[in-house]
Protein backbone atom coordinates (compact mmCIF):
# COMPACT_ATOMS: atom_id res chain seq x y z
CA UNK A 1 0.00 0.00 0.00
CA UNK A 2 0.99 3.61 -0.25
CA UNK A 3 3.74 4.62 2.11
CA UNK A 4 5.81 7.76 2.36
CA UNK A 5 4.86 10.30 -0.29
CA UNK A 6 7.73 11.11 -2.64
CA UNK A 7 8.77 14.73 -3.10
CA UNK A 8 8.85 16.14 -6.62
CA UNK A 9 10.74 19.37 -7.27
CA UNK A 10 9.72 22.05 -9.79
CA UNK A 11 10.04 25.80 -10.33
CA UNK A 12 7.53 28.44 -11.39
CA UNK A 13 7.56 29.09 -15.14
CA UNK A 14 7.31 32.72 -16.16
CA UNK A 15 5.24 33.35 -19.24
CA UNK A 16 2.76 31.10 -20.98
CA UNK A 17 2.09 30.02 -24.52
CA UNK A 18 4.16 28.17 -27.11
CA UNK A 19 7.00 30.70 -27.10
CA UNK A 20 7.57 30.40 -23.36
CA UNK A 21 7.32 26.61 -23.56
CA UNK A 22 9.93 26.45 -26.34
CA UNK A 23 12.25 28.67 -24.32
CA UNK A 24 11.77 26.40 -21.33
CA UNK A 25 12.87 23.39 -23.38
CA UNK A 26 15.89 25.27 -24.74
CA UNK A 27 16.89 25.93 -21.12
CA UNK A 28 16.87 22.20 -20.34
CA UNK A 29 13.44 22.01 -18.74
CA UNK A 30 10.12 20.36 -19.42
CA UNK A 31 7.21 22.83 -19.15
CA UNK A 32 4.14 21.77 -17.23
CA UNK A 33 0.98 22.87 -15.49
CA UNK A 34 -0.53 22.19 -12.05
CA UNK A 35 -4.31 22.54 -11.76
CA UNK A 36 -7.32 21.48 -9.70
CA UNK A 37 -8.53 21.69 -6.10
CA UNK A 38 -10.38 24.94 -6.85
CA UNK A 39 -7.15 26.91 -7.21
CA UNK A 40 -5.62 28.82 -10.09
CA UNK A 41 -3.42 26.80 -12.44
CA UNK A 42 0.33 27.28 -11.98
CA UNK A 43 2.78 27.01 -14.89
CA UNK A 44 5.91 25.12 -13.87
CA UNK A 45 9.27 23.94 -15.16
CA UNK A 46 10.87 20.63 -14.28
CA UNK A 47 14.47 19.82 -15.07
CA UNK A 48 14.52 17.51 -18.10
CA UNK A 49 16.97 14.93 -16.72
CA UNK A 50 15.36 14.99 -13.29
CA UNK A 51 11.94 14.25 -14.82
CA UNK A 52 13.36 11.58 -17.13
CA UNK A 53 14.84 9.79 -14.11
CA UNK A 54 11.45 9.85 -12.37
CA UNK A 55 9.68 8.52 -15.48
CA UNK A 56 12.19 5.68 -15.92
CA UNK A 57 11.65 4.62 -12.30
CA UNK A 58 8.22 3.38 -13.44
CA UNK A 59 4.60 3.75 -12.35
CA UNK A 60 4.82 7.52 -12.59
CA UNK A 61 1.10 7.92 -13.27
CA UNK A 62 0.19 5.62 -10.37
CA UNK A 63 2.20 7.58 -7.79
CA UNK A 64 1.01 10.28 -5.42
CA UNK A 65 3.66 13.02 -5.21
CA UNK A 66 4.27 15.92 -2.87
CA UNK A 67 5.02 18.71 -5.35
CA UNK A 68 7.40 21.34 -4.01
CA UNK A 69 7.53 24.62 -5.92
CA UNK A 70 9.47 27.57 -4.47
CA UNK A 71 7.09 30.30 -3.34
CA UNK A 72 4.09 27.94 -3.44
CA UNK A 73 2.52 25.75 -0.76
CA UNK A 74 3.35 22.05 -1.11
CA UNK A 75 0.60 20.15 -2.93
CA UNK A 76 -0.26 16.49 -3.29
CA UNK A 77 -0.54 15.76 -6.99
CA UNK A 78 -0.82 12.96 -9.48
CA UNK A 79 0.35 13.08 -13.09
CA UNK A 80 -2.53 13.24 -15.52
CA UNK A 81 -0.62 13.47 -18.79
CA UNK A 82 2.90 13.35 -20.22
CA UNK A 83 3.16 14.68 -23.76
CA UNK A 84 6.03 13.16 -25.71
CA UNK A 85 7.92 13.89 -28.89
CA UNK A 86 6.37 11.74 -31.61
CA UNK A 87 9.79 10.76 -33.00
CA UNK A 88 12.07 10.53 -29.95
CA UNK A 89 9.35 9.54 -27.41
CA UNK A 90 10.84 11.98 -24.88
CA UNK A 91 8.78 14.22 -22.56
CA UNK A 92 7.83 17.67 -23.89
CA UNK A 93 5.08 18.72 -21.45
CA UNK A 94 3.59 17.43 -18.21
CA UNK A 95 0.27 17.96 -16.41
CA UNK A 96 -0.34 17.50 -12.69
CA UNK A 97 -3.63 17.55 -10.80
CA UNK A 98 -3.88 18.65 -7.15
CA UNK A 99 -5.83 16.27 -4.93
CA UNK A 100 -6.72 15.62 -1.28
CA UNK A 101 -5.87 12.30 0.37
CA UNK A 102 -9.59 11.46 0.64
CA UNK A 103 -10.22 12.11 -3.07
CA UNK A 104 -11.26 9.04 -5.05
CA UNK A 105 -9.44 8.72 -8.36
CA UNK A 106 -9.12 6.22 -11.19
CA UNK A 107 -5.63 4.82 -11.72
CA UNK A 108 -4.10 1.87 -13.56
CA UNK A 109 -2.56 -0.43 -10.95
CA UNK A 110 0.11 -3.03 -11.76
CA UNK A 111 -0.80 -6.74 -11.43
CA UNK A 112 1.81 -9.11 -9.98
CA UNK A 113 1.71 -12.92 -10.03
CA UNK A 114 3.09 -15.07 -7.24
CA UNK A 115 3.47 -18.78 -6.32
CA UNK A 116 4.25 -19.92 -9.85
CA UNK A 117 5.89 -23.01 -8.33
CA UNK A 118 2.60 -23.96 -6.61
CA UNK A 119 0.58 -24.04 -9.84
CA UNK A 120 -0.05 -27.61 -11.13
CA UNK A 121 -0.72 -26.21 -14.59
CA UNK A 122 2.61 -24.42 -14.82
CA UNK A 123 4.44 -27.47 -13.41
CA UNK A 124 2.96 -29.53 -16.26
CA UNK A 125 4.36 -27.09 -18.81
CA UNK A 126 1.37 -24.79 -19.13
CA UNK A 127 1.91 -21.17 -20.08
CA UNK A 128 0.66 -18.19 -18.10
CA UNK A 129 -1.01 -15.73 -20.49
CA UNK A 130 -1.41 -12.29 -18.94
CA UNK A 131 -4.39 -10.50 -20.48
CA UNK A 132 -4.22 -7.39 -18.26
CA UNK A 133 -0.82 -6.47 -16.78
CA UNK A 134 -2.54 -3.41 -15.29
CA UNK A 135 -6.07 -2.91 -14.02
CA UNK A 136 -7.90 0.40 -13.69
CA UNK A 137 -9.18 0.80 -10.14
CA UNK A 138 -10.99 3.53 -8.28
CA UNK A 139 -8.87 4.18 -5.17
CA UNK A 140 -8.36 6.69 -2.39
CA UNK A 141 -5.64 9.17 -3.31
CA UNK A 142 -4.07 8.87 0.13
CA UNK A 143 -3.94 5.06 -0.05
CA UNK A 144 -2.90 4.10 -3.58
CA UNK A 145 -1.89 0.42 -3.79
CA UNK A 146 1.52 -0.30 -5.29
CA UNK A 147 0.06 -3.38 -6.99
CA UNK A 148 -2.58 -6.10 -6.74
CA UNK A 149 -1.57 -9.75 -6.44
CA UNK A 150 -2.75 -12.88 -8.23
CA UNK A 151 -2.03 -16.09 -6.30
CA UNK A 152 -1.35 -18.92 -8.76
CA UNK A 153 -1.46 -21.65 -6.09
CA UNK A 154 -3.56 -24.58 -7.29
CA UNK A 155 -4.20 -23.10 -10.73
CA UNK A 156 -4.30 -25.80 -13.42
CA UNK A 157 -4.24 -25.85 -17.19
CA UNK A 158 -7.38 -24.30 -18.66
CA UNK A 159 -8.16 -22.15 -15.62
CA UNK A 160 -9.11 -18.53 -16.18
CA UNK A 161 -8.47 -15.85 -13.55
CA UNK A 162 -11.04 -13.04 -13.35
CA UNK A 163 -10.94 -9.75 -11.48
CA UNK A 164 -13.47 -11.10 -8.95
CA UNK A 165 -11.00 -13.87 -8.07
CA UNK A 166 -8.49 -11.32 -6.78
CA UNK A 167 -8.69 -9.79 -3.28
CA UNK A 168 -8.51 -6.02 -3.73
CA UNK A 169 -7.19 -3.53 -1.17
CA UNK A 170 -9.77 -1.99 1.16
CA UNK A 171 -11.61 0.87 -0.54
CA UNK A 172 -10.47 -0.09 -4.05
CA UNK A 173 -12.87 -1.25 -6.75
CA UNK A 174 -12.64 -1.87 -10.50
CA UNK A 175 -13.87 0.88 -12.81
CA UNK A 176 -15.44 -1.79 -15.05
CA UNK A 177 -18.53 -3.51 -13.62
CA UNK A 178 -18.18 -6.84 -15.45
CA UNK A 179 -16.03 -9.73 -14.21
CA UNK A 180 -13.25 -9.36 -16.81
CA UNK A 181 -10.33 -11.73 -17.41
CA UNK A 182 -6.90 -10.99 -15.91
CA UNK A 183 -4.97 -14.09 -17.05
CA UNK A 184 -5.26 -17.75 -17.94
CA UNK A 185 -3.11 -20.85 -17.95
CA UNK A 186 -2.94 -22.34 -21.42
CA UNK A 187 -1.97 -25.86 -22.44
CA UNK A 188 1.56 -26.51 -23.75
CA UNK A 189 1.89 -27.50 -27.41
CA UNK A 190 1.02 -31.15 -27.96
CA UNK A 191 -0.92 -31.37 -24.68
CA UNK A 192 -4.35 -31.60 -26.34
CA UNK A 193 -3.21 -34.28 -28.76
CA UNK A 194 -1.73 -36.33 -25.92
CA UNK A 195 -5.00 -36.07 -23.95
CA UNK A 196 -6.96 -37.35 -26.96
CA UNK A 197 -4.60 -40.27 -27.56
CA UNK A 198 -4.68 -41.46 -23.95
CA UNK A 199 -8.33 -42.76 -24.00
CA UNK A 200 -7.76 -44.45 -27.34
CA UNK A 201 -4.74 -46.31 -26.02
CA UNK A 202 -6.66 -47.35 -22.91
Amino acid sequence: MAGKITDLIATVRTGTGKGAARQSRRDGNVPGIVYGDGKEPVAINMNYYYLLKQLKAGRFKQTLFNLKVEGQADAHVICRNVQRDVVKDLPTHIDFMRIHDETRINLFIHVTFENHEKSPGLKRGGALTIVRPEVELEVMAGDIPDHITVDLSGKDIGEVIHINDIPLPAGAKPTIARNFVIANIGAPSGFAAAEEEAPAEA
